[in-house]
């Protein structure tokens, strides 16, 4: 869920730990205690370690309006905005017309969960699930901790529910997202008159908070118990009824005391454990210590390859997590790139996209999601269960390490190349198709720094036979076929052995 660029500048490489803990030591296996020490020991599931590639979905209420971002539910209320403009000229004063009022219109009339997880795993995703709330305080299930719910109205269907058993039944594993800590200050306002300073509509809005409530990391004032209690609360509810392989949260999760945080995730872990489930949590900045989790790039990527397993979540449209009328798709061959160079890297992707309100999925999503699918069927040996290489690739492109920093990365070049093995293959995916038809791996060099053995035999994944080859001081060069084999990106399979 984008925060625009609201964080502060931060060093990623001091924010997340040298290497995955190992299991515990002594002790019951999963018996954890609500300290961060225990927490850490916590091990990366293989079925995570394998997956690689997942989707999730910004759909609320915050969909209707369908205008400059998921943050409409915030900014409408921000009188001198853009957005508060453009809501006051649609559709009226916001104390005639609150974001209270878009829930009713948030229909989901056409919404069906088995569509859309078929359409998940012709994508190739492997994981998949909903943004179970959003900053607006709307819960997409069916909860007794909120009254405010995606079951009592607007859709009138418990949509976290029906999508999980969806899911499930296309294999894939569940995720849900939480992003409800935002909503501290989210609906502190400057207008004089406002829906959201009516104690009637608190159970949606929260408590009437000063601007400065708002500030990223230094609210005014700090969240209170009864406010960190309700955000547990809502997490465990949903772990509970749904039991959530992968439990994602966005930044600003510190702002909920360490006791409850800790108490939350020692129990995540122990009903996992208890139900013999592996599960998953990701978790930004510093939010969550060390260890306990996955560390999540938003909207950005690492530079190398790391001995720990990272998450980048990233957006289908430069501009919204949500759906707007006004769209800017990323073309299919930037979204492939993207993952290659996150999987060369020990990571995973979580790609977001944005349903409309009526629970339909915009054709050029679907045609993206489809040509990731595609790229995914011939040249996914490369990607599923892969580990990174001794070095994550060679080129001329760099990556600026960080979040944030996706709109400012360049497109690659045929001379960027991506390595990924398993099971005594190496793989290398070129990032471009060369000009005459000749690839050079200087990485591969006889002789060179990245010893691998001898090479037995190269082959292109889609291509039928062997290619032509020769191994040189200065690399592996390799004569691709005329006709390439699919589009975006072509995977070099490369057999090893004793030198």
């Amino acid at each position: 869920m984008t925060v625009r660029q609201f964080l502060p500048a931060i060093i990623v490489a001091a924010l997340i730990p040298a290497s995955n803990p190992p299991l515990r030591a002594e002790g019951n296996p999963g018996d954890y205690a609500p300290t961060w020490a225990s927490l850490s020991t916590h091990p990366t599931p293989q079925w995570y370690e394998d997956a690689k590639f997942g989707l999730y979905f910004h759909w609320s209420a915050y969909s209707v309006p369908a205008f400059s971002s998921e943050w409409y539910s915030h900014d409408m209320y921000q009188t001198t905005s853009e957005v508060s403009r453009h809501h006051v000229a649609t559709f009226g004063p916001l104390d005639k017309f609150g974001y209270k009022d878009f829930i009713a219109r948030f229909t989901a009339e056409k919404f069906d969960a088995d569509e859309w997880a078929d359409l998940f795993e012709r994508a190739g995703a492997r994981f998949a699930g909903p943004v179970a709330e959003h900053a607006d305080g709307f819960s997409l299930w069916d909860s007794r901790v909120n009254p405010w719910n995606a079951a009592r109205m607007g859709p009138k269907q418990d949509l976290v529910g029906k999508l999980e058993a969806a899911i499930r039944r296309h294999h894939l594993r569940f995720v849900t997202t939480f992003h409800h800590q935002w909503r501290w200050g989210w609906y502190s306002t400057d207008a004089a008159k406002a829906d959201v300073l009516e104690p009637a509509y608190a159970g949606l809005y929260g408590q009437a908070l000063p601007v400065t409530a708002f500030d990223y990391a230094h609210p005014q004032p700090w969240p209170d118990r009864a406010f960190c209690q309700e955000w547990s609360d809502k997490v465990v509810e949903v772990i509970d009824r749904y039991h959530p392989d992968l439990v994602y949260f966005d930044s600003r999760t510190m702002i909920i005391d360490e006791p409850t945080r800790l108490k939350f995730l020692a129990y995540y872990y122990n009903q996992a454990h208890a139900q013999g489930r592996e599960v998953v949590m990701t978790y930004k900045n510093e939010d969550f210590a060390k260890g306990a989790g996955i560390i999540d790039l938003e909207c950005g990527r690492m530079a190398s390859a790391t001995p720990y397993k990272w998450q980048t979540d990233d957006v289908m449209d430069w501009n919204s997590w949500a759906y707007l009328e006004k769209t800017d798709y990323k073309p299919a061959g930037r979204l492939i790139h993207e993952l290659v160079d996150i999987v060369s890297k020990n990571g995973n992707l979580l790609l977001d996209i944005g349903p409309r309100p009526d629970g339909t999925i915009p054709e050029p999503i679907k045609e993206r999601l489809l040509a990731i699918g595609a790229w995914l069927k011939l040249n996914g040996e490369a990607i599923y269960g892969t580990r990174p290489f001794q070095v994550f690739g060679e080129g001329p492109t760099k990556i600026k390490e960080g979040q944030f920093t996706e709109k400012n990365l360049a497109d690659f070049t045929p001379e960027d190349i991506r390595f990924t093995t398993k099971s005594g293959v190496l793989y290398a995916s070129l990032l471009g198709w060369p000009a005459d038809g000749r690839v050079t791996i200087h990485t591969l060099a006889d002789g060179g720094k990245f010893e691998v053995g001898s090479i037995q035999r190269v082959e292109l994944l889609g291509h039928d036979g062997n290619l032509e080859w020769k191994r040189s001081a200065e690399g592996l060069t390799v004569q691709l076929p005329a006709q390439k084999p699919c589009d975006y990106s072509w995977v070099l399979k490369i057999a090893t052995g004793p030198k």
